[in-house]
């Protein structure tokens, strides 16, 4: 990830519109937000207040006072996959969701207007990963990155990169960068040359009660105590902590289910995707 999300001070904090395909915003939805307000508050030091509630109930969290994600409540009917899901910046959601459809993609939710923070969409891509469109109006999207406790980078885990890459590639404008290993299948988005977000293949060690999804890495001061931290909140550690060339990277879950990576930085993710090759290994 890079400024293409907007320039950042030194406490990470960010003002500006993202430029359209950068990722700017992370969501969850949940079954009990009370108890997910909790775990995460907890873990990150969020705090909470109310967002748009065209969807049903939501609450934005904020960290030292500036908005870094969206916790929102699932109907009790609905009984979808408890994941976080990053959003991208668009000019035009409408034609955005259209480009979506015309590429093979779908359009679950929207477009439709969050009362006065802007317009958004929901869809998914060929392979089925979820992921949103954000056109911003008075919100803007993460108000402050480069911190623990704030979104560090967005990667799809999926069966394999190249097909899928092209979606994403047609939909936001990104330009693909495969990594050149024959051992390793992935892809990293970057615009104006800058890297945002990543693609990872992993054939059949995708998990089988996930399919294809999105994975959201939050940056932590440090990744042992963070897990120890988890667990004790009733969270799972689903891949421990171990070295990569950006930091310490580990795999966990929200009491819910919801997985995502703690990453205890080492580079800058603002140049530098992280790099998941521990053991080869995949993520998510």
């Amino acid at each position: 990830m890079s400024d293409a999300r907007g320039s950042a001070d030194r406490n990470g904090e960010t003002n500006a519109r993202r430029a359209p395909g950068t990722p700017c915003w992370v969501s969850l939805m949940v079954h009990g937000p009370a108890a997910t307000h909790d775990f995460y508050g907890a873990l990150f030091g969020w705090e909470f207040r109310p967002g748009p509630q065209q969807l049903g109930p939501y609450a934005r969290a904020l960290l030292d006072g500036r908005e870094v994600a969206g916790i929102g409540q699932l109907p009790p009917d609905r009984h979808l996959p408890i994941a976080w899901t990053p959003y991208f910046a668009s000019d035009d959601v409408d034609r955005t969701a259209e480009t979506v459809r015309l590429c093979g993609g779908t359009v679950g939710v929207g477009p439709l207007d969050a009362g006065e923070a802007g317009r958004l969409a929901i869809g998914s891509d060929p392979s089925g990963a979820v992921f949103g469109v954000w056109q911003a109006a008075a919100h803007l999207g993460t108000a402050v990155t480069g911190v623990p406790g704030t979104p560090a980078w967005n990667e799809l885990v999926t069966y394999e990169s190249a097909s899928v890459a092209k979606f994403y590639e047609t939909v936001f404008g990104f330009e693909l960068v495969p990594e050149d290993t024959a051992d390793r299948d992935y892809v990293t988005l970057r615009l104006d040359g800058r890297p945002v977000a990543g693609i990872h293949g992993v054939g059949g060690a995708l998990p089988r009660d996930r399919g294809p999804h999105w994975v959201t890495y939050f940056q932590v001061a440090d990744a042992e105590e963070s897990l120890e931290h988890l667990t004790a909140l009733g969270g799972h550690v689903l891949e421990p902590a171990g070295d990569t060339a950006h930091g310490r990277v580990a795999m966990v879950a929200d009491p819910e289910g919801a997985r995502f990576a703690v990453l205890q930085g080492g580079r800058d993710r603002a140049t530098d995707a992280p790099d998941n090759r521990r053991e080869s290994r995949p993520r998510g």
